[in-house]
């Protein structure tokens, strides 16, 4: 990590810088590791945080999603709670104030109650930073997107796989099992973790404030009328490709479709629920896909990991695209009409082939 660009996490509007850590010499348990990597954080008050004073001093309670309760809560327990309860103990100490976290299994808030204000927003402040260390290590649920599965847009799709195989068959790696579904087709805007509804309802009514902030305005209260045209790689070897995407671009060659996911990027990232280093969103839609390889419903490298933390090595065989790339090169798939943004569930399928749709908001 850069010393001078140190990453940022957002909580609540507020941004906390995290440190680099310097070498122990000492063996340092997981759990303990954990702790100290996620308190790395500037630790100062912060005026965001509803803190409630009582005739004990103060309280302030923390709502997490009743899965992380659920189907992660030994983990989370340990984690948030530690090995012997120390981590748990070592926050109430260090900011003097007493914790109360709900049993595994059992629904309900973290209660933090002190006699200081600044000691319950510290102690606060210090869950909510492990709360999203842990959230990150979750495997993404849901995604923002437009779909791209008009008619002309699948029929011509199919119609550049058919002669991909025909033509460059004998390429190494090229055939039939790395192309993309047809019917789920899409443009992604970013990635996100969703635990609950209420999760899923707080974001689509951030995608309804979004649109009356300024979608509406790029849009004019209508479609997006766009191309898909020419196709391009991920990597920086044509000869071992694991991505191939076809390019969008706005029929009118205005950039007002770049601006709407960049804004809508910087809108989610703000809020902490895409968590990504880039300021710009590189539209593309996935054409080939070589995790399509050995499992048909892969969706992508998209935070791999088991719900403890460990990354998950997915190995691909690449193929060689440059024939693909030169033949392929300006190959039109069609126009279309983008109306919707919507929230895409992973891992599922509508009635009409595509993802499932959790909410959405219209242009027009």
């Amino acid at each position: 990590m850069d010393v001078l660009r140190p990453q940022i996490i957002t909580l609540d509007g507020r941004n906390y810088r995290k440190n680099p850590i310097q070498e122990k010499n000492y063996h340092q348990e997981e759990d303990e590791g954990f702790y100290q990597d996620s308190m790395e954080y500037s630790d100062e008050p912060c005026d965001a945080y509803e803190v409630e004073q009582t005739p004990q001093g103060f309280r302030a309670t923390v709502s997490a999603p009743s899965l992380l309760y659920k189907s992660f809560s030994a983990l989370f327990l340990r984690h948030i709670v530690g090995k012997r309860g120390d981590t748990k103990k070592k926050i109430e100490m260090e900011t003097k104030t007493s914790i109360n976290i709900p049993k595994p299994g059992q629904e309900g808030e973290i209660v933090i109650t002190g006699q200081h204000r600044n000691g319950v927003i510290s102690a606060r402040t210090r869950i909510d930073v492990l709360l999203d260390t842990f959230r990150r290590k979750q495997p993404f649920t849901h995604f923002l997107s437009f779909f791209l599965n008009e008619v002309e847009v699948q029929e011509r799709f199919l119609k550049f796989q058919e002669e991909v195989l025909e033509k460059c068959s004998m390429d190494r790696g090229v055939d039939s099992s790395i192309f993309q579904n047809p019917k789920k087709l899409h443009l992604t805007i970013g990635m996100l973790v969703l635990l609950s509804e209420q999760e899923i309802q707080q974001t689509c009514e951030i995608l309804q404030r979004c649109k009356e902030e300024f979608i509406n305005d790029i849009t004019g209260g209508k479609p997006l009328e766009v191309e898909m045209e020419g196709i391009e790689y991920m990597n920086d070897d044509p000869g071992m490709v694991d991505v191939l995407y076809a390019k969008v671009h706005m029929k009118d060659g205005s950039n007002r479709l770049q601006e709407l996911v960049d804004r809508m990027l910087e809108r989610f990232q703000a809020l902490g629920l895409i968590v990504k280093d880039w300021t710009s969103v590189k539209l593309h839609a996935t054409v080939m896909n070589t995790l399509l390889r050995k499992d048909p419903s892969a969706e992508g490298r998209y935070n791999l990991y088991t719900p403890d933390g460990k990354y998950i090595f997915k190995e691909r065989e690449s193929f060689d695209g440059r024939n693909i790339l030169k033949t392929f090169e300006n190959f039109y798939f069609g126009s279309l009409k983008l109306n919707s943004i919507h929230i895409s569930q992973r891992f599922t399928v509508d009635s009409f082939g595509n993802y499932a749709s959790c909410g959405q908001v219209d242009f027009s």
